[in-house]
């Protein structure tokens, strides 16, 4: 199943809507900042005097993190809007530039990077398969893939689906930020999270079902409790195999 240029321009169509919204309750919105990014910056190491490619940057929010912690950062998105705001988030720091995930990083060194982090991106992609073999590509000898996606035990409730080995073509409503939008993605059995990282150059680390903070519970009593019962992420770090 290809991404077909209309599911694509809709998902550029969608970010480039909300992403000022997006770009600010990004900070504190409960599922980004006291569910996604703790459980996701734990599986880093040290990142200081690291070199970081940021796939889809959103706004910036992880590389103000990471540049803060000491790291370079070079970080692309899909979305014209989202790269402009990262820049300005950053303040001149890192190297911001708009890329599709899906197409090759031709602007990438192979072997330039010591991490490459992708949070909550890869289910708009039908096909993992190139885009890994780019990040293991991107990185160094032993170097460090950390990704977060959207739990597919998760997604198989949510959308109601009735083919769990199948790569499905969905969509959904956000409501929160700003004016409602439909978000188009692709649904996706555990399997097909986990091979396309073995299957390309990767051992699979650490595999982490997220539970929010407390931070969580102050701004979103609701959800801090469901996430707590049941997970809405996944969180995986994944280590370059040496060649041999």
């Amino acid at each position: 199943m290809k991404k077909t240029p209309v599911i694509s321009e809709k998902i550029v169509s969608a970010y480039e809507k909300m992403a000022e919204k997006y770009n600010e309750l990004i900070d504190h919105k409960p599922h980004n900042a006291y569910y996604d990014r703790p459980n996701t910056l734990a599986l880093l190491p040290d990142v200081q005097g690291k070199v970081i490619l940021d796939a889809a940057c959103g706004p910036g929010k992880y590389a103000e993190i990471l540049l803060s912690r000491g790291a370079s950062i070079s970080g692309f998105d899909i979305s014209p809007k989202m790269v402009e705001l990262a820049i300005e988030r950053n303040k001149g720091q890192g190297d911001f530039f708009v890329h599709d995930l899906s197409a090759p990083f031709d602007m990438i060194e192979t072997g330039s990077c010591d991490i490459v982090l992708c949070a909550l991106a890869l289910h708009y992609l039908p096909d993992w398969g190139p885009t890994i073999q780019e990040f293991y590509r991107a990185l160094k000898p032993e170097g460090i893939l950390v990704i977060s996606i959207e739990h597919p035990f998760s997604d198989y409730l949510y959308f109601k689906s009735k083919h769990y080995f199948q790569t499905e073509h969905v969509s959904t409503v956000w409501k929160g930020f700003g004016t409602p939008i439909e978000v188009h993605g692709f649904r996706r059995p555990l399997s097909d999270c986990i091979a396309p990282l073995t299957h390309h150059g990767f051992y699979i680390d650490a595999l982490v079902e997220p539970k929010p903070t407390q931070e969580f519970e102050q701004a979103d009593p609701r959800h801090f409790h469901e996430l707590n019962a049941f997970p809405a992420f996944m969180c995986i770090r994944a280590l370059k195999k040496p060649i041999r």
